[in-house]
C-alpha cells in the first residue's frame, strides 16, 4: 500500500514532516537513555549504567580495530552517539505505524528516508575531511590525494562521492525495504480474518529480524565511520 509524505515548502526548500518529527523523537529517547544511564555512577556498575558501559566498550574495539588509541579516542564519543541514534531509529517503525489525515505516513523509522540517510552520510565525509586536515595540516592531508600517483586524484574525487552513496544508500535501502515488506504483511492482516491469522506469524517473525538487522546496520554504519576516519587522519592509512 502506497503512503504520501506529510511535507512543507520552506523557501523553496521541501521537509518530510514525518522524518523531522521521528528524528527528533530518536533523539530525545537517545538523549534519556544517556541521562538515566549516567545520573548516579557507581564504581560497580549495574542497570543502565552497565549497558551504557557495554556501549562504549563495544564502540572503543571498532575504533581498536581501525586505528590506535592515542588517534581514535576523540571519535569514542561520535560512535556512541551514532550507534545509538541509528539503531532507536531503525526500531521506531518496528512496532506500529501511523497514518493520518490524505493517507500520510507519519510514525515510520526516519532512516527509511534516502534524504536522512545520505544527510549523515555525507557529514561523516565531512568530518573525516575536517578531522584529516586538522591532525595533519593541510600539505600532509593533501598528500593523501596524490599518493602513490599523482593521476590517481580523479579517482580518489570519485571515491570520496561514492562512499557517501554507498554509505548513506545501504542504510536507506536496508530499512526502507523492511518498511516495505512489514505494511505488505499488515494489509495482508486486515483483508480478512483468514488473513490475519496467516500473517501474524509471519508478521511477528520479520519484526525479529527487523530488530536484528537495524542492529548490524547500526553497527556497519558506524564501523565504516570509524574506517573513513582512519583512512584520514591514521599515520599508516
Amino acid at each position: 500500500m502506497d503512503f504520501n509524505s506529510p511535507e512543507i515548502e520552506i523557501f523553496g526548500l521541501w521537509f518530510n514532516l514525518s522524518t523531522v518529527l521521528m528524528s527528533l523523537i530518536a533523539a530525545i529517547i537517545v538523549f534519556i537513555i544517556a541521562i538515566i544511564a549516567t545520573r548516579s555512577l557507581q564504581l560497580r556498575p549495574k542497570g543502565m549504567q552497565n549497558f551504557i558501559e557495554w556501549v562504549f566498550d563495544f564502540v572503543k574495539g571498532m575504533i581498536n580495530s581501525t586505528m590506535d588509541w592515542q588517534t581514535g579516542g576523540r571519535f569514542l564519543t561520535l560512535g556512541v552517539t551514532l550507534l545509538m541514534y541509528i539503531f532507536v531509529a531503525n526500531v521506531l517503525g518496528l512496532p506500529f505505524a501511523i497514518v493520518l489525515g490524505d493517507n500520510e505516513l507519519w510514525w515510520t523509522s526516519p532512516t527509511a528516508d534516502p534524504t536522512l540517510a545520505l544527510t549523515m552520510a555525507a557529514l561523516v565525509v565531512v568530518l573525516s575531511h575536517y578531522y584529516g586536515v586538522k591532525m595533519k595540516g593541510i600539505s600532509g592531508y593533501g598528500k593523501g590525494f596524490i599518493t602513490p600517483m599523482w593521476w590517481m586524484f580523479p579517482l580518489k574525487i570519485i571515491e570520496e562521492f561514492a562512499n557517501t552513496l554507498t554509505l548513506g544508500l545501504r542504510l536507506y535501502g536496508n530499512m526502507y525495504a523492511g518498511g516495505v515488506l512489514m505494511g505488505l504483511l499488515a494489509a495482508m492482516m486486515a483483508g480478512s480474518f483468514v488473513g490475519a491469522i496467516g500473517g501474524a506469524i509471519p508478521m511477528l517473525a520479520w519484526q525479529g529480524f527487523s530488530l536484528f538487522i537495524s542492529a548490524i546496520q547500526a553497527f556497519i554504519f558506524v564501523m565504516l565511520t570509524m574506517v573513513y576516519l582512519a583512512s584520514k587522519v591514521a599515520d599508516d592509512h
